[in-house]
């Protein structure tokens, strides 16, 4: 949405007051430059007023300074325009002064006060308004320097001439103004259009990026799911009967006098049970129960953070998992989205935990009820993220991994995922000592 009118006046305002004061200076400067090597012109037209003109040019320059001085102060900066005009009145009242002592309406001094006339308009953002009230004062003080000179108007014809000269050049100089503060304005509302553009492409790439990330995690877990569904039925029979025969074989003499036959058994049981409830973990993650992702289910998180446990099993070698839960886990929400948001976090902790060579590397997770919410905190002991980095933690594809070891959207679509559920995810860390995430999920009404 590009700005109001009235915004954009006022944001323009601002700017050209920037604009103005940057001018102003710079011209102040350039100004007092030119007063004194008008000292050079004094020596070839005038060399019997040299002394007296180079006083009155230094006392010109100085009074320029002094304005220009003042445009560093905070009344100054608002009141840029009023200084401006008054300073650059200063070198016209000189000019008008060089001509009322020396020849009136024969000096050729004349042509000094259009320059500057037409400089004010070309180089000053001005406004027209400004910049024709600048001509007539020019005007006004090239007519009273002519009418007041010592020896009168010796050729009125020439003074007409050169006066009226003088009034179309600022009648021209406010013209080119008013177009050009015209051309400035349209300028600058083409690039408040392009910027607020810009604004808008951003948002939408950023959402594209969001979308890609959620396609491609659906895929995913589309593709584990038909994987899953599959495995469930073609491992689950063998694995009961196995479980069948482990049984029988545990009911056997030579097994019940064998403890370590019993043991061996038990274990291979436990494992066939494992196997089990992996496939079943796939699937629970793969497939989303009907309304999951938009009025949620109820569902017990401790369930949730065994099988996002069982699943990140591979990455989670040698880290030290542990818990403290309290006694009623069970939330509304998406089970399949959380246990994917947990997968994330174990898998981002141990790897960085791994990468960095931790010692005693661990993992704690915590819940605990707090306004019908149940707020999760999962920490470790790893390295820590750096604060440059924290903030951006949350970024569609921002990554500290090596090139080809992660698209950076795992904590872009578990924000999602939080934030779908009402909460907020957030992260935490001490550089070199801790990480911790935390988000929250609704109570079961």
């Amino acid at each position: 949405m590009t700005t109001s009118v009235a915004g954009l006046h006022s944001n323009y305002r601002e700017e050209l007051r920037d604009y103005r004061l940057l001018c102003s200076k710079a011209g102040g400067l350039t100004v007092i430059v030119l007063v004194l090597m008008g000292m050079a012109m004094d020596y070839v037209v005038y060399p019997a007023e040299q002394k007296r003109f180079a006083i009155v040019r230094l006392l010109t320059s100085a009074a320029i300074g002094l304005a220009l001085l003042a445009l560093y102060t905070e009344t100054g900066k608002r009141h840029v325009q009023v200084i401006t005009f008054f300073w650059l009145l200063l070198p016209q009242a000189m000019i008008s002064w060089m001509i009322y002592v020396t020849q009136g309406e024969e000096s050729l001094f004349y042509a000094g006060l259009m320059l500057t006339i037409f400089a004010v308009g070309i180089l000053f953002p001005s406004g027209y308004w400004q910049t024709l009230a600048f001509g007539l004062a020019t005007v006004w003080l090239y007519y009273i320097a002519c009418v007041a000179h010592p020896g009168g108007i010796q050729d009125p014809s020439k003074f007409q001439f050169q006066l009226i000269l003088i009034f179309f050049c600022a009648l021209a100089s406010s013209i080119y103004t008013y177009f050009n503060e015209k051309g400035r304005f349209q300028l600058f509302r083409l690039k408040d259009e392009v910027a607020h553009k810009n604004d808008q492409l951003a948002r939408t790439n950023e959402s594209l990026a969001k979308i890609k990330g959620q396609l491609l995690q659906q895929e995913k877990m589309a593709a584990i799911g038909t994987l899953s569904a599959g495995l469930l039925h073609e491992v689950n029979n063998p694995v009961n009967f196995c479980l069948m025969a482990i049984e029988i074989a545990m009911e056997e003499s030579q097994a019940k006098d064998s403890p370590s036959l019993q043991e061996c058994l038990m274990d291979v049981k436990q494992g066939m049970h494992r196997i089990q409830h992996i496939v079943s973990d796939l699937k629970t993650f793969a497939y989303r129960k009907p309304g999951a992702a938009a009025d949620g289910v109820p569902f017990l998180f401790e369930k949730a953070l065994d099988s996002s446990m069982r699943l990140s099993a591979h990455e989670l070698r040698g880290v030290t998992v542990t818990r403290e839960l309290p006694g009623d886990t069970l939330v509304l929400g998406d089970e399949a989205a959380i246990i994917g948001v947990l997968i994330n976090l174990f898998s981002n902790a141990a790897l960085a935990m791994h990468k960095a060579g931790t010692v005693s590397p661990q993992v704690h997770v915590t819940a605990q009820w707090h306004d019908d919410r149940l707020h999760v905190n999962v920490r470790d002991n790893g390295p820590g993220i750096a604060a440059e980095n924290l903030a951006r933690v949350f970024e569609p594809f921002f990554t500290t991994r090596e090139v080809g070891q992660g698209l950076g959207l795992g904590l872009s679509i578990s924000y999602a995922v939080v934030e779908r559920h009402g909460g907020t995810l957030f992260a935490e860390s001490q550089l070199g000592k801790w990480t911790a995430f935390n988000f929250d999920l609704p109570r079961v009404e």
